[in-house]
């Protein structure tokens, strides 16, 4: 055997130790001591998430906004950026990803990931998304890359935020404001969300997919569709499936109550009724119970008593139907009669939420007024 090495070898040996050390680094923390940070929130079904790092303060009060923040747009006097706005964070870009189109300030932005980047100005801030978003902060700003800007007035706080984050606050079903807060200032924006449709659109993807093999499935899209008032054509198609014994549907009081609701939105009254009384041989205790509080709710008091009639003759003198018929005959305004049904109930009430309640409805009845 040779003792040593080649310099061919040796030479090799050192290229690749080389190579190999620029993918050795140990995890540490970011430059600057900044912190590292994700947050992820869902506006409807829309999720958007920030990754961002975080400098802080570091008693740098009032050096901030205006200076160590520059206003406009400057030369970093690195990369090829002459007007370059703020990564509006530390290090790496801050990227910004929605998995939906969304509005930003009212304007459309699509799904997809950006970058984040913001030009200060103490009267009206400048965010601009941008469609690069794996660059190391704003040195390679490019205008041309913009997929969107929007203006935003910051606002002053009345307390210090030593480390910068971003925070969802005003929350809705469409909407959130996303506000970066950093020492006594906040940039706030809102994102809104079309969530009705992105729903929708969910729903015929998801139906196409396994999921679409469970009739529990169609009873969910198709009860969004009545609850909202929304796309009921397709609604009552999705109803249908789910009673489709083809595609594993099957007639249940979920099922055909469903269909029900759906042509109840349609305005189709006397085939919904038919459907019902389909349904309610079938339906449970609680299932039948709720639907006549529906009827109530609908203003459908002789309808309703009907039902909890049938519920209690089913299952009579039971704590839910006894609640029922005084439920139905409250309505009705036969408070004397609901009365004692009421007091049944309240003999048969065995958690603490009922008996409260049946003690606030029994005086109430005493009364003579409605405990619906």
């Amino acid at each position: 055997m040779r003792k040593g090495l080649t310099a061919g070898l040796v030479l090799a040996l050192l290229c690749c130790m080389s190579l190999s050390s620029l993918h050795a680094q140990l995890t540490s923390l970011p430059n600057g001591g900044n912190k590292k940070a994700a947050i992820t929130e869902r506006i409807g079904i829309t999720d958007v998430t920030l990754h961002y790092d975080r400098p802080g303060v570091k008693g740098r009060e009032g050096k901030i906004w205006g200076s160590l923040i520059p206003v406009g747009y400057v030369d970093q006097g690195f990369g090829t950026s002459k007007a370059a706005p703020w990564r509006a964070g530390a290090n790496e870009n801050t990227t910004i990803e929605f998995s939906t189109d969304v509005l930003v300030e009212g304007q459309p932005l699509p799904a997809g990931k950006y970058g984040l980047f913001i030009a200060y100005d103490p009267n009206q801030c400048t965010l601009i998304f941008s469609r690069n978003s794996t660059s190391w902060g704003s040195f390679f700003y490019d205008p041309k890359e913009d997929a969107l800007r929007v203006t935003v007035k910051p606002v002053p706080m009345d307390h210090e935020v030593e480390w910068l984050k971003y925070e969802f606050v005003d929350e809705k079903e469409n909407s959130a404001t996303i506000a970066l807060e950093w020492e006594k200032l906040s940039i706030p924006f809102k994102v809104a969300v079309d969530y009705v449709n992105t729903q929708l659109a969910s729903f015929r993807r998801e139906l196409r997919s396994d999921k679409g093999f469970t009739y529990t499935a169609f009873v969910q899209a198709a009860q969004f569709c009545a609850q909202r008032n929304v796309d009921l054509d397709e609604g009552l198609t999705w109803a249908n499936s789910a009673l489709d014994p083809n595609i594993g549907g099957k007639k249940d009081f979920q099922t055909l109550s469903t269909k029900a609701q759906v042509l109840i939105a349609l305005n189709r009254q006397s085939e919904a009724d038919a459907i019902m009384k389909e349904a309610l041989p079938l339906a449970t205790v609680q299932e039948m119970h709720g639907y006549a509080r529906q009827l109530i709710a609908q203003k459908r008091a002789k309808d309703a008593l009907d039902v909890f009639k049938m519920n209690y003759d089913k299952h009579p003198d039971e704590f839910t139907t006894n609640v029922g018929m005084a439920r139905g005959l409250s309505a009705n305004g036969d408070y004397k009669k609901a009365l004692e049904y009421m007091k049944k109930a309240q003999a048969q009430a065995t958690d603490q939420p009922n008996k409260t309640n049946i003690a606030r409805m029994i005086p109430m009845l005493a009364d003579g007024k409605d405990i619906n």
